[in-house]
């Protein structure tokens, strides 16, 4: 769901995502979302307790940090100090990678736990992955559809920015 939230204030954000949004966004959240378990399991319970200890506070930071810059430039785009909102794209480089981890970090603890049952997590992560893109990919549709039948479209990148910063805080 925290991808999803995500997506979606991105979808409001990008105001019209393309294709290569979708695939990028949708790739990396359910890449991630498959990959975590598996790293989880892998590292299993000789570093449970360090890793699952920082995870809340690495997720927090990369989504505070991540609203805070959407924020801001979403503030700059208002008062015209920027181009436009639509320039700003959080489906590239760091900002895509720092959300795609944000969201993935708990998937950690999955793989901990199939580790610790002696279960094979390959399976599952898989269905972890696929939905989450899924999810990724519906939540980016309907923040599009949500900032072009809003009143408040200016606002959209603020309204992302502060999402973020929520998600942040509720993880940690």
């Amino acid at each position: 769901m925290d991808a999803f939230a995500v997506a979606l204030a991105v979808g409001c954000a990008l105001r019209r995502p393309g294709l290569r949004h979708y695939l990028r966004l949708s790739g990396t959240f359910g890449g991630l979302q498959w990959l975590m378990p598996l790293l989880g399991a892998l590292l299993g319970a000789t570093l449970r307790y360090y890793l699952e200890s920082a995870a809340h506070w690495i997720a927090f930071l990369l989504l505070c940090w991540i609203g805070l810059n959407m924020l801001r430039q979403g503030l700059q785009a208002r008062r015209g100090q920027s181009k436009q909102v639509s320039d700003i794209d959080p489906s590239k480089g760091v900002s895509l990678l720092m959300l795609g981890l944000a969201t993935s970090l708990d998937a950690l603890s999955v793989g901990f736990s199939f580790a610790l049952l002696g279960e094979s997590v390959f399976f599952p992560a898989l269905i972890i992955g696929l939905t989450c893109a899924l999810i990724t990919a519906l939540g980016l549709y309907l923040g599009q559809s949500l900032a072009r039948f809003s009143r408040f479209n200016g606002y959209a990148e603020i309204f992302g920015g502060l999402v973020l910063l929520g998600l942040g805080v509720h993880v940690l």
